[in-house]
């Protein structure tokens, strides 16, 4: 028997040894659920003799994939290599390279990320001259990316009466027509934003059952990870894929599902044996990351979610100290108090500060403790920032990289065809754009013969630009990604631009882009990767997930992020801040069980992030919305047993604080939350919600118009009920009203999304 096996648990032997037919590893928080899926691999290559061509392995960052693939070639050696595995989005990407055609895109289509989706969908909304404030690219990106994820296409959408009618409430009637205008854009352009890779593939393998069959046939194995995070097109692909030999295994925790904005599906998970009557379900529940005190915190937690599958997650590891509540006034002390805590902790037990993390709900949370860090010379990195690749001059060089492969790329012409400044002004781009749409034909073509369109003023600048792209054109058919794409850098002037530019914020973007240069000189310069071309390298930086980009070259720093960021990760420390109600839960996330519960899983995930030390913290005061709000401690702190909760020394001033007790002071310990509660609560009203019982509005519910809404007017919300307008702010970009509903107390909502009927 191998010896990788010696080191696994039953549970996990069983998950790796029994590869044959449908299998769900149900694995709970640091149960080792990557050893299992990473040893299952390398086993079905070693021992079952399985050619790595044959087996897909699909997650959900390629830092994830890198890693797996690394583990499995440690064991079975270069074979490896061979294997169909990444994110969803990149393995179906390489599916669609070869077999677009049948779609009628081309195999080099440029993969727009959302910053180009964006930019496209603003672009549309200026074109059907729409009110810009109302059809927002956020609002409209978000719409149609959960329209695909769901398998709808713009034909079914203005379709959906359904659909069309909930955008007719929301002030939003022409949704329909502009996902219309957007899909045959992106088409036209030859390029599919992130989502379509997913739509496309599904429908590539509905409308061409000869391209399903010899997928179906050339993989027979297929695994993912974190399943509990797929949607229902990602689903839809994975049972067409395993159709055939049905050797299906998920990996995931029903408890870690957090997605559901983005589209994931729970229901996937919970209900997967209903497709699979024969399924083969394995739980891994020993949990080798966190104390004991940790882990039955967690437990404690989770077991009020009444949509789960039921699992046991236990631990051998030490029973560990108990989980510290820091109480502060305001959410400035509450940073004080956070930064203060962990240099005391680091000095007192010889740590570093790369093992610390804060952990929040809102990534606005961060400013209180990264000024309470910077006061105390406290090195911190804050992970979701600005990317690298979505930094200006970094775009500005990529889309000249991607218009020189693909000159159909209306957003990357949009973004370089003045730039750097050659004299052509949007006037005359947007002569181009709609002379290329009257005629039925490519902006390319249009680029290749302008003066009937622009005047012959401004042809001249365009014929150069495009002699410029066809020159570039050849230097990629004979280079490399890297000296094509010097070539071009230096070719276009951006590289000469920025490097005259020589104030400190200019030497920095030229700094940025020879970065770029020296990722795509280390691309080319891998000795296993076998196509160096430009096409491949762009393809690469366009599948980026959010936690590939990490390399600090001073690793010793406090990790500051959403807990959203944070699933998949863990540190000996964690401190989780924010803990009151209305900012966790989210006061968005309060009006359907399904939605608390999704909340609460989170809280899970951010408790199951620590190895050593938890501590929990909550301010009675935060400034939200640009107003002093007061807090509640948040309604999440009651579902912790009482007996693994402790309040810190550290909580803060006006405040006694309490002596630690041991797990065993039962009694004690159970009034400790609720105490808390009831003696420190500043006066105000209540927003805490008397219930979290949905609204229900009447079948005849129609929105006002919140134009001329006034202070003291009764108002109907369809969520919140009925409640009455306390004061209205017009200050700022946005118009908000802060709104005394009945029965979940005090709002502020923004005008534009709340939907609110006035009643007399």
């Amino acid at each position: 028997m191998a010896d990788y096996l010696d080191t696994l648990n039953e549970p996990q032997r069983e998950g790796v040894l029994n590869t044959e037919g449908p299998c769900m590893l149900i694995a709970g928080a640091g149960s080792g659920k990557t050893r299992v899926l990473t040893y299952r691999i390398a086993h079905l290559i070693q021992s079952k003799q399985v050619d790595a061509f044959n087996i897909m392995a699909l997650t959900f960052t390629n830092k994830a994939a890198k890693e797996m693939r690394e583990r499995i070639e440690k064991v079975v050696g270069s074979d490896a290599k061979n294997l169909w595995m990444g994110t969803f989005h990149s393995v179906f990407a390489r599916i669609l390279r070869a077999e677009a055609h049948h779609l009628g895109y081309p195999s080099n289509f440029t993969i727009y990320d959302v910053d180009d989706s964006k930019s496209l969908l603003k672009s549309i909304v200026k074109e059907m001259q729409l009110d810009e404030n109302i059809y927002k690219p956020n609002i409209l990106y978000n719409r149609i990316s959960s329209a695909k994820n769901k398998l709808i296409g713009w034909q079914e959408y203005v379709g959906n009466a359904e659909l069309m009618g909930d955008d007719a409430a929301n002030m939003r009637p022409e949704i329909g027509r502009i996902y219309k205008t957007y899909a045959q854009r992106c088409f036209k352009s030859g390029a599919m934003d992130f989502d379509d890779l997913l739509f496309n593939t599904d429908k590539l393998f509905k409308e061409h059952l000869e391209v399903l069959n010899k997928y179906q046939h050339k993989i027979h194995y297929v695994l993912v990870d974190e399943f509990q995070d797929t949607n229902l097109c990602q689903y839809y692909i994975i049972r067409k894929l395993a159709s055939v030999r049905e050797n299906v295994c998920v990996v995931g925790d029903d408890a870690q599902s957090i997605y559901a904005f983005r589209g994931a599906d729970i229901s996937n998970i919970l209900n997967f044996e209903r497709d699979y009557p024969d399924l083969r379900i394995i739980k891994l529940e020993q949990n080798y990351r966190s104390t004991k005190n940790i882990v039955e915190a967690a437990n404690s937690v989770i077991k009020k979610n009444r949509a789960q599958l039921p699992k046991n997650v236990w631990t051998e590891n030490e029973e560990g100290q108990l989980i510290e509540l820091i109480k502060a006034l305001s959410d400035n002390e509450e940073g004080r108090l956070i930064a203060s805590s962990i240099f005391e902790e680091k000095m007192q037990h010889q740590l570093s500060f790369s093992d610390f993390a804060v952990l929040y709900r809102t990534n606005s949370q961060s400013r209180a403790i990264e000024e309470a860090l910077r006061r105390m010379n406290i090195k911190y990195k804050v992970i979701g920032g600005l990317s690298f690749y979505q930094r200006k001059e970094i775009k500005d060089i990529l889309a000249y990289l991607r218009y020189t492969l693909n000159q159909q790329d209306e957003a990357s012409f949009r973004r370089i065809i003045n730039l750097p400044k050659r004299g052509i002004g949007d006037t005359t781009i947007d002569k181009i754009v709609v002379a290329a749409n009257d005629h039925g034909t490519s902006i390319w073509e249009i680029l290749q013969n302008p003066s009937p369109f622009v005047g012959g003023r401004a042809a001249a600048p365009i014929e150069d630009f495009v002699a410029m792209i066809k020159r570039f054109q050849l230097e990629t058919e004979r280079k490399d990604a890297y000296d094509a794409a010097f070539e071009i850098a230096k070719g276009s002037g951006l590289l000469r631009e920025l490097y005259e530019d020589k104030t400190v914020e200019g030497l920095s973007r030229y700094e940025n882009v020879q970065e770029l240069l020296n990722a795509i000189k280390e691309f080319v310069d891998q000795p296993e990767r076998e196509d160096k071309s430009l096409g491949s390298f762009l393809q690469e930086v366009s599948l980026l997930t959010a936690n590939d980009e990490d390399k600090d070259k001073d690793p010793d720093k406090v990790t500051l992020m959403t807990i959203h960021m944070a699933k998949g990760l863990e540190f000996k420390y964690v401190y989780l801040v924010g803990l009151e109600e209305d900012l966790f839960p989210s006061q968005m996330m309060l009006s359907s069980r399904a939605e608390l519960e999704e909340e609460r899983r989170l809280f899970y995930v951010a408790i199951t992030r620590a190895e050593k030390r938890l501590f929990l913290s909550y301010a009675l005061s935060r400034y939200r919305f640009g107003r002093l709000k007061n807090c509640e401690p948040s309604r999440f702190l009651d579902d912790i047993n009482s007996a693994f909760i402790k309040t810190s020394s550290k909580s803060g001033s006006g405040y006694q604080s309490t002596p630690n007790y041991a797990a065993g002071n039962s009694q004690y310990a159970k009034s400790l939350v609720s105490s808390i509660r009831k003696t420190n609560t500043p006066p105000a009203i209540s927003s805490k919600p008397k219930n979290t019982v949905a609204y229900t509005p009447p079948a005849d519910f129609t929105p006002s118009n919140t134009d001329q809404l006034q202070a003291g007017q009764k108002v109907e919300h369809p969520k919140f009920g009925f409640g009455t307008v306390q004061a209205l702010d017009v200050s700022g970009a946005e118009r908000k009203a802060r709104i005394l509903f009945d029965n979940f107390g005090e709002k502020t909502l923004l005008l534009s999304f709340a939907k609110l009927k006035i009643h007399a």
